[in-house]
């Protein structure tokens, strides 16, 4: 059976992370997704490595792993868009499109003529959606962003790393490219929801999506507290600003992370570890006292974690149904037996490599599964079959790659 989106055609004109993750989710979900890149360079992250992928014989190496972690799914066809025929390239592919991505600094393609207002004249159903660091207008409208430092601007290192007076105190990124990843799935969302109203207006959409702009709105409960308060959140290391107790602990063997969210998990606990006088405490009873009383519980529950070995917690503590975990490194997640049952790793095969890893989507559907055939492509690995599907005949596709076009 074929994916819920096997009847949408995308046309992504992204590069690096925001736009090709978008990308990435819908081809996932079964459109037919194209990928404009430079001829002879490609999208930024090709080179992003090492990690790269080997050849099958493993001897010479091929995209980074960063490429292949956005890029699954795709049809790679090499176009110079400075030039005319590039340009008119892309407005034949544009006009039987559904949805175009793009992530280019506000008004590069405009001098191409290839701008919302130029496409919708020959396709007044594309929904054309623009991924900027700041938006379309504004001050910073024409400054280039990137992850690192939308992070910082938009208040999420201020709120993330060991809170102060601690050993290693001070902001910190998040260890994956999380505003990235976040803008790629608002703007799967904004497609969705401007292909849901094509359906009854019949007409598409522009969408103007800024990096800034995600990441103040996930800053979310954070913000919440702010808005409320005039207090300004701080960093709280590993813990949680509004509910206790959750922080990493360490036991004998390793460190575990305890995640109560209500009173009663809370009381589960404490029956649990074999500590009753805890549940009792009229001080800790509720949320709101254990957030005020928050050091002293915290240096209680750290100094009876310390006792256990990890696995033994473990296995108390969800019997009783207290949320909590091992902090597993990258190998240990995918050896997970549950990440494991559920598939997340998968190898696809490769025209070169043989085959290569990728880890699935996490998007299950009983009438519409997922099936991963195309491997993250090569360079221009479709720009042929792409322009015979335009009705170019072998001489015309020859003379474009002689001019360099393609």
């Amino acid at each position: 059976m074929a994916g819920p989106l096997s009847h949408v055609r995308v046309l992504d004109l992204s590069r690096v992370m925001a736009g090709p993750w978008a990308g990435q989710v819908l081809a996932d979900l079964g459109a037919d997704v194209i990928k404009i890149e430079r001829p002879g360079v490609g999208d930024d992250t090709r080179g992003w490595g090492p990690p790269f992928l080997k050849a099958a014989d493993g001897t010479s190496a091929h995209d980074a792993g960063y490429f292949l972690a956005t890029n699954r799914g795709k049809r790679s066809l090499t176009l110079d868009l400075t030039k005319p025929e590039g340009q008119e390239i892309v407005r034949a592919l544009a006009a039987r499109s559904d949805i175009l991505l793009e992530n280019f600094k506000v008004g590069t393609l405009a001098r191409f003529r290839l701008a919302s207002t130029d496409l919708q004249q020959v396709n007044s159903r594309l929904i054309y959606c623009s991924i900027t660091g700041f938006g379309q207008e504004g001050p910073k409208a024409p400054n280039v962003a990137y992850d690192f430092m939308i992070q910082a601007m938009g208040g999420l290192m201020s709120v993330t790393g060991e809170e102060d007076g601690r050993l290693g105190a001070g902001p910190q990124k998040v260890g994956v490219p999380i505003v990235d990843l976040m803008t790629g799935m608002y703007a799967v969302v904004a497609v969705l929801a401007a292909l849901a109203r094509r359906e009854v207006s019949g007409q598409g959409d522009y969408i103007d999506l800024a990096m800034l702009d995600v990441q103040a709105n996930f800053l979310a409960n954070q913000a919440m507290n702010y808005l409320l308060s005039g207090v300004t959140p701080r960093r709280y290391g590993n813990g949680h600003p509004n509910i206790m107790p959750q922080q990493v602990f360490k036991c004998r063997d390793g460190d575990i992370v305890l995640a109560v969210g209500n009173d009663g998990q809370y009381q589960r606990m404490c029956h649990a570890i074999n500590r009753p006088d805890l549940a009792a405490d009229e001080r800790l009873v509720r949320n709101a006292g254990r957030v005020r009383h928050r050091d002293e519980l915290l240096g209680l529950i750290a100094q009876i974690f310390a006792g256990w070995k990890r696995s033994d917690l473990v296995a108390a503590l969800d019997a009783a149904g207290v949320p909590c975990g091992p902090i597993n490194s990258v190998p240990e997640v995918f050896e997970d037996p549950q990440v494991k049952h559920r598939g997340m790793r998968i190898d696809i095969p490769h025209p070169t490599a043989g085959k290569v890893p990728q880890v699935a989507s996490p998007l299950r559907f009983a009438q519409a599964p997922l099936h991963y055939e195309r491997p993250p492509p090569l360079l221009g690995e479709h720009s042929l079959q792409i322009l015979r599907e335009l009705g170019m005949d072998d001489a015309k596709i020859e003379a474009l790659r002689k001019a360099q076009i393609i």
